[in-house]
């Protein structure tokens, strides 16, 4: 299939990696203090993480209603798997089309955002909360939140895609992407299957691979004098 049309790459092009390369930095270095902070059992930190979880608890086994809903969101609606479905989707469009560097780099971008929060998770072992009256179970260590992370990523991906899309476009994207991590964060908050420096680790993580992938290939396509396809996605030579 034929590469799609190009027009020069944006003069901000230098401008949009140091934004990116910055956001990618201070959320990295976020997450970092908080895998400190949980590592040493910071008092302040676990008060926090143990009064949220028990105040939506104590709000969780008196509204059954409400678990249902919050389960099916979050094992259905927003479960990685769920993100990384619509990746696929997005890198065989991709694929289709001609763009093959772009594919192989959103979903390199997913795998390794997989693999670091298996990494993390497996280094920190943090448990999860216990409760006499569960109203969920998970499985694996706590810290990152897998799906906090996951969905972020996810939806930064996508939003990076359409970004360049029209304007109602654009916007509804930006409103699906923060309902979808907002509402997976609380869910496993409100299940009791995470405290919430996870999913707050879980979305810093995220917003971090996302912006330092975008950081990458956009100074990969202007070291290689490459640009925008006219359909609104970055281009490239196969």
């Amino acid at each position: 299939m034929s590469t799609p049309d190009r027009v020069p790459a944006r003069p901000s092009g230098s401008a949009t990696v140091t934004r990116a390369v910055a956001a990618g930095a201070v959320c990295g270095a976020l997450a970092l203090a908080l895998l400190v902070m949980v590592a040493t059992a910071w008092a302040p930190l676990m008060t926090v993480d143990h009064a949220v979880a028990e105040g939506l608890h104590r709000r969780a086994v008196t509204r059954p209603g409400e678990v249902r809903v919050a389960r099916v969101l979050t094992d259905w609606v927003w479960d990685p798997w769920t993100a990384r479905a619509l990746i696929t989707v997005a890198v065989v469009a991709l694929w289709w089309r001609g763009a093959r560097l772009l594919a192989c780099w959103i979903a390199g971008t997913m795998v390794f955002s997989t693999l670091l929060q298996q990494g993390i998770k497996a280094a920190v072992g943090r448990e999860r909360p216990q409760w006499q009256d569960p109203v969920d179970s998970a499985q694996y260590a706590a810290f990152p939140s897998g799906h906090a992370m996951s969905a972020t990523v996810g939806c930064g991906l996508l939003l990076w895609l359409l970004w360049r899309a029209g304007p109602a476009v654009r916007g509804a994207a930006v409103s699906v992407a923060c309902l979808s991590v907002a509402g997976v964060s609380f869910t496993r908050v409100y299940l009791g299957v995470h405290w919430l420096s996870d999913v707050v680790a879980g979305v810093l993580l995220g917003v971090g691979v996302v912006a330092l992938s975008i950081a990458g290939h956009t100074a990969f396509l202007a070291r290689s004098g490459q640009g925008w396809s006219r359909t609104g996605n970055l281009s490239h030579r196969s």
